[in-house]
């Protein structure tokens, strides 16, 4: 497009009111330094949103303005449009065919001024071409709906079960057995390879944390956990689950041979240039062995404390312990409930090159720059005490530590707080004030963790409603239980294409943070109960896990269910 072109689309965008004069002075500016078009340019730099600028372009080229929202980017279904234009291409080159009239075809397209690309099209599908425009992201997403984001991985699973294959008959035996020369032929197969790339990336795409393949007597499972909860996907033909666990345990480094024993393993793989680690685990069953994925994907996390889910208090009161120069945090909450993100945000932010931060942890799930970072090895006697040991000789500010697990451990984690450094660590309890019980439960002696501690972190990941379809509503009675809800209208889950129709898309945390005042330093002492030292965090304004869900649920974040079922109800 020549430069004038993009100057008088700047002019229209002042004119609407939508950027003003020295934005666009400074984005010329930007554009001559950098290239590029004067609309991505403002965009880069936020002065305007991507639809905004798309229909100001509409409006200058006279040309119809299209929105997801409106529902006028999905195609019609019964034109074959799917094999005009296909998905790849589709994909490639962010056009999508919404109509066909005679020799005519509706195409949504971000720049209708791209005459090569509407050429290509002329060429492709044998018709006129005519233009809509719309924003890129609404084009990516209506392609998805269109074509299927499964679409891929359904011709992969379907094209699986035409496969030639040989196969031993073995009855009820442990699965299929096939010699290890043929596994490893088997398990290099194009199928093979492009079926295992298509779970993995589909995994990614869709947000899921883990994914499960097991085997049945008749069948192959495959499973996804998104935002914890497992959702069935088409699984492959059950013969070729011996070749998948191979091609998996080949990627992994792991023993193919070697079937009648746990084994552990991972991968590195980028998406769209993004490095992902993948953690892998098998163990044997009675039908052949089960795959778990776990997808560490550190540029989909939030390390960020702002963005966790603490409510201002509770981020205060967090922050004024991990400010301290010495004392000891813990994190804790059942597997899965987001203990380690937390301690990575807090990490994240406290980190100061004028700090010397070392961790243990069991696995290392996020690499984070600035930060000494170990991995546990037990078959070499690398354990959390060892490696807790050896940090004392390596001059350290701040210490982190996966997990307390033994009594050796939290006696180190002790120790370390006493002498100057802040210790930062997990530890499985049910809410905050259980933490001092169960660390003097397993032997920790009161009078050295009452002067160590600092602060206790209890938390829950909750599902948060999807912002495209919750519905707003009035409780009754009989559906609050008893819960004092102070917002007159709040919302549920209803579901859409966006959040897969479950109603929910991404994650919270719900949080008690007890601080360790003189009270409770006192309690801890004289080894009080678990009662009394929840009744004197209570009485010092703790929120409880409910009634931070309850909070949650009056802000429009959760649901009702939501809450009832994560926590214990009404307290």
């Amino acid at each position: 497009m020549p430069r004038d072109k993009y100057l008088r689309l700047g002019e229209l965008l002042i004119s609407e009111g939508l950027i003003t004069p020295s934005q666009l002075e400074k984005a010329i500016s930007v554009q001559r330094q950098e290239s590029g078009r004067l609309g991505e340019v403002l965009i880069k730099l936020e002065m305007i949103k991507e639809d905004q600028i798309v229909a100001a372009l509409g409006k200058q080229l006279n040309v119809p303005f299209f929105t997801l929202g409106t529902g006028m980017l999905k195609p019609v279904v019964d034109q074959g449009l799917e094999h005009l234009i296909l998905q790849e291409f589709a994909f490639k080159n962010n056009v999508l065919p919404l109509s066909r009239t005679l020799r005519s075809l509706t195409v949504a397209m971000f720049d209708p001024l791209d005459f090569i690309l509407i050429d290509n099209l002329k060429k492709l599908t044998g018709c006129e071409i005519n233009p809509v425009i719309a924003a890129r992201s609404d084009i990516k997403k209506a392609i998805e709906e269109f074509y299927g984001k499964s679409a891929m991985l359904r011709d992969a699973v379907e094209s699986s079960y035409d496969i030639n294959t040989e196969i031993l008959d073995v009855g009820d035996d442990l699965g299929q057995e096939l010699s290890l020369d043929k596994l490893i032929a088997r398990a290099e197969e194009a199928p093979v390879i492009k079926m295992v790339d298509l779970i993995i990336r589909q995994a990614i795409e869709e947000g899921a944390s883990d994914i499960h393949i097991e085997p049945f007597k008749e069948k192959t499972s495959l499973r996804y956990r998104i935002d914890g909860k497992l959702c069935e996907i088409p699984p492959p033909a059950k013969h070729l689950h011996l070749p998948l666990v191979s091609r998996i345990k080949i990627l992994a480094k792991m023993d193919i041979a070697e079937k009648r024993l746990p084994q552990d393993g991972g991968i590195l793989v980028r998406i769209n240039d993004r490095p992902i680690d993948i953690r892998i685990s098998t163990i044997p069953t009675i039908y052949g062995e089960k795959v778990v994925m776990r997808i560490l994907d550190r540029g989909n996390k939030v390390l960020d404390l702002n963005s966790i889910g603490f409510d201002a208090k509770q981020l205060e009161q967090l922050r004024k312990a991990i400010n301290q120069p010495y004392g000891l945090v813990f994190i804790t909450g059942p597997t899965g409930s987001g203990k380690s993100t937390t301690l990575y945000a807090i990490l994240n932010e406290i980190k100061t090159p004028m700090k010397n931060i070392v961790t243990v942890e069991d696995p290392v799930e996020y690499k984070i720059d600035g930060i000494n970072q170990v991995q546990v090895k037990p078959e070499v006697g690398l354990t959390f005490a060892a490696a807790l040991r050896s940090f004392l000789r390596q001059d350290p500010d701040i210490m982190m530590v996966g997990e307390v697990r033994d009594l050796e451990t939290a006696q180190i984690c002790m120790r370390s707080a006493f002498t100057g450094h802040l210790v930062l660590t997990t530890l499985h309890t049910n809410d905050a004030p259980s933490a001092p019980s169960r660390l003097m439960d397993i032997g920790v002696e009161q009078y050295m963790l009452a002067p160590s501690l600092l602060v206790v972190v209890a938390q829950r990941l909750i599902r948060k409603l999807c912002l495209e379809c919750k519905e707003a509503y009035e409780p009754t009675a009989e559906q609050l239980k008893g819960a004092n809800i102070k917002a007159d209208l709040i919302y549920r889950h209803k579901g859409c294409s966006k959040c897969n129709n479950t109603g929910y898309r991404g994650r919270t945390n719900i949080c008690e943070v007890m601080p360790c005042t003189v009270e409770i330093q006192n309690l801890i002492n004289q080894r009080a109960t678990y009662q009394k030292i929840r009744e004197a965090a209570r009485a010092a304004g703790m929120l409880t896990l409910y009634e931070s869900g309850i909070k949650k649920i009056e802000s429009g974040i959760t649901s009702l269910e939501e809450i009832f079922a994560i926590t214990l109800g009404a307290e």
